[in-house]
């Protein structure tokens, strides 16, 4: 995640507004899909315990 903060940092810098932004929603999306993948995995697991 700090290769990617670097980037978007540089990417201001150069003044390309679009790919800082861009890579900002991919840094986000992929929180949101591993927050859901967790969370599903914890379901899981609780329904597989049966509590």
């Amino acid at each position: 995640s700090e290769i990617m903060q670097l980037l978007i940092i540089t990417k201001l810098e150069q003044y390309d507004y679009a790919g800082a932004t861009a890579i900002a929603v991919v840094m986000l999306v992929m929180s949101f899909l591993m927050l859901l993948a967790i969370n599903g995995l914890q379901a899981w697991a609780r329904a597989r315990q049966g509590k």
